[in-house]
């Protein structure tokens, strides 16, 4: 094969996939090739990553040892019509879209061959080389094929592999979970505006604050609910906040929202069939 890996769709997840990739040395630039119908990113890929960038997903899958899936759920059929005719059986076939099944990938390149999909939920993070990405495999998918994934997303993210079925609760925590943190530091932001702070001061202490919590969750043994325990002084100003969002029943009206994404991951993939 004349490349590692083909990115069919060039958009930011693809980017920061292949800036993962690149940043490891794992493989050089001239090993990868991407697809894109925009020009603008084509030019970014190839005048800033150096990777060779077509404008036909033919072109790009053809003479690929793994193919990346980067387009939106609604282009999927459209981005694997054709494709399956130049590629070979032994083709790696990974998807990052969401609510589209390993089945619907598999259908679409052809049913006469035993593709080998896995189906990924990364997030943006991977832009700043700290993302999480959960992975499936299809029905004729191995363990091998898993960790050969693995190993594309691995130097820009932390990796965990789950069932499919698991894929949509997947996309609803962490694949929209960064724009929960965002929400929230936006929140914390305009508060700090309301109780006299400047624009400057409330976002850096609200960036700060969410960065280093972060942080700390990661790096210590003791469980989110105890980090908070420590932090919250009987009768302190911690407490007044944490009771006030209890009585709004913020903590159950996040987990509905999250339900609320889980239930639209679901959707995206009955509209896509």
């Amino acid at each position: 094969m004349t490349y590692d890996l083909a990115f069919i769709g060039a958009g930011n997840m693809a980017e920061a996939i292949a800036r993962g990739i690149l940043t490891s040395g794992s493989i050089a630039p001239a090993r990868l090739i991407a697809a894109d119908i925009s020009d603008a990113r084509r030019a970014l890929f190839e005048e800033q990553l150096k990777i060779r960038a077509v404008s036909d997903n033919l072109a790009g899958a053809a003479d690929a040892g793994a193919i990346i899936l980067a387009v939106k759920p609604q282009q999927m059929a459209e981005a694997l019509r054709g494709i399956g005719r130049v590629m070979s059986e032994a083709t790696l076939v990974i998807s990052i879209a969401a609510g589209i099944s390993t089945k619907f990938i598999e259908m679409n390149l052809g049913n006469a061959q035993s593709w080998r999909v896995v189906r990924t939920m990364p997030n943006t993070p991977m832009l700043v080389g700290l993302g999480a990405v959960a992975l499936a495999p299809g029905q004729h998918a191995s363990s091998a094929d898993v960790a050969a994934a693995s190993r594309f997303f691995a130097p820009a993210a932390r990796v965990t592999e789950v069932t499919e079925d698991k894929i949509d609760a997947v996309t609803a925590l962490s694949g929209s979970g960064p724009a929960y943190v965002f929400y929230l530091i936006e929140q914390m932001i305009a508060a700090g505006l309301e109780l006299g702070l400047t624009p400057e001061q409330s976002e850096l202490l609200a960036k700060q604050t969410v960065y280093g919590s972060a942080a700390m969750a990661v790096q210590s043994a003791d469980t989110p609910q105890e980090l908070r325990r420590k932090v919250t002084s009987p009768g302190g100003t911690t407490q007044a906040a944490i009771e006030f969002m209890e009585t709004a029943a913020v903590g159950k009206n996040m987990r509905q929202a999250i339900g609320a994404a889980c239930a639209r991951s679901i959707e995206l993939g009955k509209q896509s069939r």
